[in-house]
């Protein structure tokens, strides 16, 4: 018994025994509840990409080291029925790489060079490992990468799940320059695969997305080194499928080309030039043959001047003309090709709260090339979208893949946009897109399938003809639908 003395009024006795305890175990229990939400905050872990648009709350990653790192993976996603998902550098920026509440494959860590066969020039490789760590594997040898992106930061595994193409005008997407590969099916089976060994399965990996198993080892094609002397031609963008065709496909010496379109106000779509690189009889000495490195000091100054046009006209115009005569000066250099295959791209890395940079790709044949030029000219008006650059690339037709966007041979145009994150100005760039896409299939074209799920099903079914017979083999090859992404969540019927 506790005796209580109010401040005031008589003395009155109470048993508190009873109250203590409960005001504890109240308190416990609140306690308890609240580290348990803490923890359960720390344990949450959210998907996004570089394009920070879309951000999901997945079960968790799993890092791959080791084979047996993906079977524990692929067992515990079946015994708590959870989708799998695989990524690799999450450059993609649709949610290709990820779903909600799925385990998520980084396949970072799974990177080793299996072997490289300098007579043969093929290299044996896992599926994590970038084309930077490849290429500095390679280039001791006086070896090259047939095909890949123009940045090198890139998985092997993701080049092959999105059939990338590159700069070199003689090759086609990626596919052509892979043998074979193991891939781990959903049943933990690991199965060779190549154009004679299940060429269906081959078809559907290449451009497949992660859809039907996870990408162990890929055996590729390579190349010699050589060195290029670099030519840059200013034209008009009416003059330009003439001159690439007489200067640069009917010239065999020339094996790698890109070009680039004005987004300044006032040669708006109108203004380019042609980087070419022409083979040479030079000697391959230490000074070509090593690789270059991003300079701070130059990164920085780049950085910080592109960063305007991402805000002003002004910026665009004063961007446009620094490109331009900085590859006009760069006419006659020499370079490699492991170094033409590994432009900058430090000074592109962004982060804002309230902005982003998105890529869009578009493939139009050349003989469309003026038409579609002229519709985007409109649109990009029309819709006040904000342009920060144009690269215009050749693409051979090449039909391996089942969703193949090289239907013909293609100019194909990459589009970098600052957009605002807000959902009304993304939803504003979403209906461009899709009178971007429009436009593409109106030239018989088709639009990249990397990037943002803007489209809707009509026009991917529209670009892309085979679409249904991918998902069909998709749920064949994977019936209990293991592996998905957000591409396939939004598309797939």
């Amino acid at each position: 018994m506790i005796d209580i003395e109010p401040s005031a009024g008589p003395v009155r006795k109470f048993r508190s025994g009873p109250v203590i305890l409960l005001a504890i175990i109240i308190y416990v229990s609140l306690l308890a509840g609240s580290v348990m939400i803490r923890l359960h905050a720390q344990d949450s872990e959210y998907a996004s990409d570089v394009s920070r648009l879309m951000e999901v709350r997945i079960f968790r990653t799993v890092h791959v080291h080791e084979t047996a790192d993906i079977k524990e993976a692929l067992a515990e996603a079946k015994r708590r029925g959870l989708p799998i998902s695989v990524s690799g550098a999450s450059h993609s920026q649709g949610g290709q790489t990820f779903m909600e509440n799925a385990i998520v494959l980084d396949m970072k860590p799974y990177h080793r060079i299996i072997q490289l066969d300098e007579k043969r020039k093929e290299i044996t490789v896992q599926s994590g490992a970038t084309w930077e760590q490849i290429q500095e594997a390679l280039n001791p040898f006086g070896l090259s990468v047939r095909i890949m992106q123009s940045q090198n930061l890139f998985t092997v595994g993701g080049t092959m799940s999105v059939n990338a193409h590159g700069r070199d005008i003689r090759e086609g997407p990626f596919a052509q320059s892979v043998q074979s590969f193991r891939l781990m099916k959903a049943d933990g089976d690991v199965v060779q695969v190549s154009r004679t060994e299940d060429p269906e399965l081959f078809a559907n990996v290449i451009g497949g997305y992660g859809l039907f198993g996870v990408i162990l080892d890929v055996t590729l094609d390579l190349t010699e080194d050589e060195v290029y002397m670099q030519h840059v031609v200013p034209v008009h963008y009416e003059a330009f499928p003439e001159l690439f065709n007489k200067e640069v496909l009917e010239q065999p010496s020339i094996a790698m080309a890109i070009a680039r379109l004005s987004v300044s106000p006032d040669s708006f779509l109108t203004d380019m030039f042609v980087t070419t690189y022409e083979r040479t009889d030079v000697p391959l000495n230490d000074n070509l043959r090593e690789l270059r490195e991003e300079k701070f000091a130059s990164t920085g100054i780049t950085k910080f001047v592109f960063g305007l046009s991402r805000k002003s006209e002004w910026g665009k115009e004063l961007v446009w003309k620094l490109q331009k005569k900085g590859y006009l000066l760069s006419d006659g250099d020499l370079i490699s090709r492991n170094n033409a295959m590994r432009p900058a791209a430090k000074f592109m890395e962004y982060a804002d709260t309230q902005r982003t940079d998105l890529l869009q790709e578009y493939f139009v044949p050349l003989d469309r090339f003026k038409p579609f030029v002229d519709g985007m000219r409109t649109i990009m008006r029309e819709d006040k979208l904000n342009l920060l650059n144009i690269t215009v690339r050749y693409v051979p037709r090449n039909e391996e893949s089942t969703l193949s966007y090289a239907k013909h041979d293609s100019f194909a145009f990459v589009l970098l946009f600052n957009n605002k994150r807000s959902a009304a100005e993304v939803e504003k760039l979403a209906a461009s897109t899709r009178r971007l896409i429009d436009l593409a299939l109106r030239h018989d074209g088709t639009y990249y399938l990397p990037y943002q799920l803007f489209a809707d099903g009509e026009q991917l079914r529209a670009a892309y003809p085979k679409t249904d017979a991918f998902f069909e083999a998709k749920r064949r090859v994977d019936p209990g639908l293991l592996f998905q992404n957000e591409l396939y969540a939004r598309y797939a019927k």
